[in-house]
């Protein structure tokens, strides 16, 4: 690589309160000359908090692929850049992917400096397993294509992260709900190091309720953390289990007759609620 070739910076910004910042950050993007950002409105007010002054390029989604192959051309010319979002890591669900692809490409050099990340920080306080998981983003805005996105998702045992609008969450835990079933378990991280944070777990249909209490529990920022598949081998059940569980389901919901199976015989009530779900009567 050409040592007059310039740096792309990946760095990450606070995602609500603004000492979330490291100094490593800060240095940085007082040291490029050119910062890449999604709303440059909105870092605006982030670099004026520090006192940060330098020029902006607006990178979004909607011109990323254009406007990429002219900062790499910028790179190329020497000219350090720092990318950034509007919260948070770039690229995590917000541009960023195009212009690293074609800086790699280019051997430009990337650098990362770590931050703060809403996906991870809500899963770390979730009390949620944090061994294996996976980020989903957004779900769909559609009804239909989001169940069938969840309905792909249903057996994944890892622990599952969502991204979600304030004016859609209560639509999408209600598909978790028919998909999932309502022995899932989910934890609502809104507005994250913010004022308002608020931090609630609980199975699908008590979450629900919950949040309809209250307006205010839907509004902001959003992430869903979502308990993974219990898989369970119906060789794990005795029959007289399964038939016992057979016949108080021709008179209660599955949800009852599985809590009542799961008292009598000493079984996991969610991993029978799960076998009955997937073996209707």
């Amino acid at each position: 690589m050409d040592n007059l070739t310039g740096i792309l910076y990946i760095v990450a910004t606070p995602i609500g309160n603004l000492q979330d910042i490291t100094q490593r950050a800060l240095d940085t993007l007082a040291k490029v000359d050119l910062i890449a950002a999604e709303d440059t409105r909105h870092s605006g007010l982030l670099l004026n908090h520090y006192g940060i002054k330098k020029p902006f390029f607006a990178l979004h989604d909607h011109n990323e692929q254009q406007k990429a192959e002219l900062l790499v051309g910028k790179l190329q010319q020497g000219q350090h850049i720092a990318l950034i979002s509007d919260a948070g890591t770039p690229l995590i669900s917000d541009p960023g992917f195009h212009l690293v692809r074609q800086c790699r490409q280019a051997g430009i050099r990337v650098v990362p400096i770590p931050g703060a990340c809403a996906a991870i920080t809500a899963l770390c306080a979730s009390g949620i397993a944090s061994d294996r998981f996976c980020f989903e983003g957004f779900l769909p805005a559609k009804s239909k294509a989001r169940c069938d996105k969840l309905q792909l998702l249903v057996k994944e045992e890892r622990t599952l992260i969502f991204y979600e609008s304030t004016h859609r969450i209560l639509d999408t835990l209600k598909d978790m709900l028919n998909v999932f079933g309502s022995e899932r378990y989910v934890v609502l991280a809104r507005e994250i190091t913010k004022t308002w944070e608020t931090i609630a777990g609980d199975k699908l249909a008590p979450l629900i309720e919950w949040l309809q209490q209250d307006s205010n529990r839907t509004k902001g920022e959003m992430v869903l953390i979502v308990e993974g598949y219990e898989n369970v081998d119906e060789g794990e059940f005795d029959p007289i289990a399964l038939k016992a569980l057979a016949l108080l389901q021709q008179e209660l919901p599955l949800k009852k007759a599985a809590a009542i199976v799961a008292e009598l015989y000493g079984y996991k009530k969610n991993a029978l609620y799960q076998y009955g779900l997937e073996n209707p009567q």
